[in-house]
């Protein structure tokens, strides 16, 4: 049973729904959105590193990535209901398409701060992990972040790159690969792979991840795209000689 359950209704208050204390101050799911994030993260990773023993890093690093990405989260809460229970505007529920997504975030942080770690990874892995997500299953399915990078590079008209950084070797003298993303100019992501295609993969992991969670980046993104819309100052007309 929850000890406090103010902190979950806050959990179902998207900020669209205008509410706010009694002094003024807005309230809404960002902050336990914010928090649930890192703590999902986490839990995530102490389910999947005891699934797979002996799995390799990159692989570990991949299937938690497949299972809090913004897809799966959104599926997820719709499965068990939370796009029933969010308080929001219906604009914002036809244009956000993170909205429920970071609402299971929110809730993930709001049972963190209610019942301790302990208990979120025990909510997480039998009725989240244990009912809605086949972890070999999951773990096979290949995710093209590069792709949807592009994809969402397209939609808003913004350039990017990939740029190979630097290339070692291991202690088992294999290649790795150290990709950087950069979004008009600006660097976004980087990765690490035994491969140039992993290397950007996870790269553009990276970056998908900050332009959803840093708001710096976002703000630097759209100053840089203003800029470069702003239309160029007309050149001064040429002096007309004076009639003698």
């Amino acid at each position: 049973m929850p000890r406090h359950i103010d902190v979950y209704r806050e959990a179902l208050l998207h900020r669209s729904s205008g509410q706010r204390t009694a002094g003024g101050r807005p309230v809404n799911n960002e902050r336990l959105e914010f928090l649930g994030d890192a703590v999902l993260d986490a839990v995530v990773a102490d389910i999947v590193y005891r699934h797979f023993p002996g799995r390799r890093e990159g692989f570990l690093t991949d299937t938690r990535s497949k299972i809090v990405q913004r897809d799966t989260l959104n599926r997820l809460a719709v499965d068990i209901g939370l796009d029933r229970l969010l308080k929001s505007t219906a604009h914002s529920s036809a244009h956000n398409n993170y909205m429920y997504g970071n609402a299971f975030e929110a809730l993930v942080g709001a049972i963190y701060l209610d019942r301790g770690y302990s208990y979120c990874l025990r909510f997480v892995s039998r009725q989240i992990i244990g009912r809605h997500i086949n972890l070999e299953r999951i773990a096979r399915h290949e995710v093209n972040f590069k792709s949807k990078l592009i994809e969402w590079s397209q939609k808003h008209h913004i350039e990017i790159s990939f740029e190979l950084i630097h290339q070692q070797v291991d202690d088992h003298f294999s290649p790795v690969f150290h990709t950087e993303v950069r979004i008009l100019g600006l660097t976004a992501g980087q990765g690490v792979g035994y491969s140039k295609k992993e290397s950007q993969q996870s790269a553009a992991r990276a970056a998908l991840k900050r332009i959803k969670g840093d708001a710096d980046l976002r703000a630097q993104i759209d100053a840089l795209c203003a800029a470069r819309q702003k239309p160029a100052e007309e050149a001064p007309n040429e002096p007309t000689e004076s009639a003698e």
